[in-house]
């Protein structure tokens, strides 16, 4: 009896000593660690795995040393088992909450609450995938070195690898959609094809990628809806990307009016709107008409925005605007189907309405910037130079 009180005595002794020795460490990094983000990391997400792993530790090597007197009886053995497992288990939630600071401190480099934060949303979405397969893989270990301890694990060792390729066949069949989702994860992570915070376009629904997994991605659609998907859709399936290279994007508001419409007044117009909205960006400002087939024209509005929000808001901006002041200012531009009736020697009625007010007139060759998609201003020469190359879009100049 006097022996086992010794070994309880020696056992709280250590782990009072491990306790106390892990929180001078604490303290003294946190002091140490006030201007460093590492440090701040390490304080908040590894004292409490470290408090066990060094108490588990203790406690191990003092029942160890001080039942000496008991070797080979089972108690002693199924004691030691036991903290063992303790100890590999407080080790491996060490290890995790090390490569999570790890990950965390890598991430504190890069913001994402900056207008370009292309770059930083990269990062930031293989970091998290990193993050979840390497706690996967260190749980994985920690079962497999767990099991390993007991005697009769390690006795059918030897069978188990032998039929290692049956198996491993097996279960690749088995998990097919999921190892191929596992595989799909990864390539997004480093295909840099969606990253977390992208505006897409999926199953004709708009929205954000809010997270991303090794088997799914979330969708935060405009309305607050969640789309599901597997990551083997965003493989094998066309998706929209707006933000793959910038967050600003282009967008149109089309509009089908009558032959009537005075095109420059209109474009005039949207130049007006444009400039007086903080919505936009600056970059582009062009109506053209588009089609004029079946006793319609059709003529499209294309404006740009910073990012996809505000774009979506000046585009109904546009139309809400356009479309009133087609019907209060130009209503004869308004569409209509004509049915002429009487003598067609003369002029038709509606050419004999008059504009109520004089309409800008340019020379036959001058083009107006906001006339043209490709070409006129700085951004529609970089846009011409994308689709048609610099040389020949030199040449078309000459």
């Amino acid at each position: 009896m006097r022996t086992y009180l010794v070994t309880a005595v020696a056992a709280l002794a250590a782990a009072a000593v491990a306790l106390l020795l892990v929180e001078v460490v604490h303290r003294v990094i946190r002091r140490l660690g006030r201007r460093s983000v590492l440090m701040t990391e390490l304080t908040e997400h590894s004292h409490r795995s470290f408090q066990v792993a060094a108490t588990v530790l203790a406690v191990q090597l003092a029942v160890r040393f001080t039942t000496l007197y008991a070797v080979g009886r089972p108690w002693r053995q199924v004691l030691l088992h036991a903290l063992v497992l303790a100890l590999i288990a407080a080790t491996a939630w060490l290890v995790a909450s090390l490569l999570v600071v790890a990950e965390d401190t890598a991430l504190a480099r890069f913001r994402v609450d900056v207008p370009n934060n292309r770059h930083a949303r990269r990062v930031r979405t293989q970091v998290v995938l990193l993050r979840r397969l390497t706690i996967a893989v260190i749980v994985v270990l920690t079962l497999g070195v767990m099991l390993m301890t007991f005697p009769a694990v390690r006795g059918i060792g030897a069978g188990v690898l032998t039929s290692a390729g049956v198996v491993g066949v097996v279960a690749a069949l088995a998990a097919q959609s999921l190892l191929g989702n596992v595989f799909a994860g990864l390539q997004l992570a480093f295909s840099d094809a969606v990253r977390l915070d992208d505006v897409v376009v999926v199953e004709g629904e708009w929205g954000r990628i809010e997270e991303l997994t090794l088997s799914y991605v979330v969708v935060q659609i405009w309305d607050d809806r969640r789309l599901i998907l597997p990551t083997s859709y965003f493989t094998s399936t066309p998706f929209q990307n707006w933000t793959r290279t910038e967050a600003a994007v282009l967008g149109t508001a089309e509009f089908d009016l009558d032959w009537a419409i005075p095109v420059q007044a209109m474009r005039e117009e949207l130049r007006r709107l444009c400039e007086g909205t903080e919505l936009w960006d600056g970059r582009v400002c062009v109506l053209q008409v588009t089609d004029a087939t079946g006793g319609l024209v059709k003529v499209r509005a294309l404006v740009s925005a910073a990012d996809a929000g505000s774009l979506w808001d000046l585009r109904c901006l546009v139309r809400e605007h356009l479309v009133a002041w087609v019907r209060d200012q130009r209503p004869t531009a308004l569409p209509r189907l004509r049915a002429e009736v009487g003598d067609t020697a003369g002029p038709p009625p509606w050419q004999a309405v008059q504009p109520r007010r004089p309409v800008r007139r340019l020379p036959d060759t001058e083009v107006p910037d906001d006339a043209r998609v490709f070409g006129g201003s700085d951004d529609g020469e970089a846009r011409s130079e994308v689709f048609v190359g610099r040389e020949e879009h030199a040449d078309a100049r000459r």
